[in-house]
């Protein structure tokens, strides 16, 4: 093979990267499950080309392979899911422009599907009903092509769009924020936070706001979901001032998912943590936690929780 359809594979191989990305994220919620599944798509393309094979529209080609490997994929991943430690969230990534140039959030379209809260939801849904319901609203394919995708009839595949949707809109708020709103609402947040203010900090919680922590069994973490503004508010609290102990720790809010958020770094500027922010009709609805290490590493080098909390003692 000369340089030249050398190089145009690699181009070719580059420009799916992204498609093949977007999809397999919102599918599995995890960076290191979705780039195990962008790899072997964009191999067995390769493949297809090697043996000669004419591929009359390369992004649809690896939509298919990428969405059939992510439906394999999540099948195993929720029997692993089941026996996680605590609360299980997606891996978060930052789409602000703030994270390193090679992250993924730079292969994944900002867009509603991609906050921790639409992920979160989409656990919820069978493989079938989150692959369908992706491609036709999100991604565009109709639904005769979603047949082929999925190996479905396209009454089938109506059916599971339509119930995926119903159930995602049931558990959806009915009322948005604009981004303006978010940013605003999120920056008194965090300034909150930082100032230990408590009651500016609980002023601006929703009665019913979740708050919910990752720790994957390795970092301490909520074991589960917190409810009610009250309860969230002590909680977070009782966080504030745990973390004033530790003046090696900084705060710095960062876009997580395309909407509102922080990361939390070490003075070597590891990262120790992600905080999320759910804001709806101008409140925050609900607060996510992840600490877990395992779902920091793509972010950057990970500083160690425990020992900087064994240092305190």
């Amino acid at each position: 093979m000369t340089d030249g359809p050398l190089k145009d594979r690699e181009e070719l191989l580059d420009a799916l990267r992204p498609t093949s990305f977007a999809i397999a994220y919102r599918m599995l919620g995890s960076v290191s499950e979705a780039e195990d599944v962008v790899q072997e798509a964009l191999l067995r393309v390769h493949q297809s080309l090697d043996a000669g094979e004419e591929i009359a529209s390369p992004r649809a080609f690896v939509a298919t392979i990428t969405t059939r490997l992510a439906i394999n994929e999540l099948k195993s991943a929720r029997a692993r899911r089941e026996r996680y430690v605590g609360e299980w969230l997606p891996e978060p990534i930052i789409t602000d422009g703030s994270g390193a140039p090679d992250d993924p959030a730079r292969q994944a379209e900002t867009a509603d599907s991609l906050s921790l809260a639409m992920l979160v939801l989409l656990e919820s849904l069978s493989p079938e009903q989150r692959a369908v319901l992706l491609l036709h609203d999100v991604f565009g394919y109709g639904y005769t092509e979603i047949t082929d995708i999925v190996g479905k009839t396209e009454d089938n595949v109506r059916q599971l769009a339509s119930r995926a949707r119903q159930h995602v809109k049931t558990r959806r708020p009915r009322f948005t924020t604009t981004r303006e709103q978010q940013r605003e609402l999120a920056s008194r947040f965090f300034a909150a936070a930082h100032d230990g203010d408590l009651a500016a900090l609980e002023s601006l919680l929703a009665h019913d706001v979740e708050l919910t922590g990752d720790g994957g069994g390795k970092v301490p973490a909520l074991a589960r979901s917190l409810r009610g503004r009250s309860r969230v508010a002590r909680t977070l609290g009782n966080w504030l001032r745990a973390l004033a102990r530790f003046p090696q720790v900084s705060m710095r809010p960062v876009e997580i998912n395309g909407g509102p958020g922080a990361i939390y770094v070490d003075d070597q500027d590891r990262v120790l943590g992600v905080w999320s922010l759910d804001i709806t009709e101008g409140e925050i609805t609900g607060i996510r936690s992840i600490v877990n290490p395992d779902k920091l590493a793509h972010l950057g080098e990970v500083g160690d929780v425990v020992a900087i909390i064994q240092s305190a003692r």
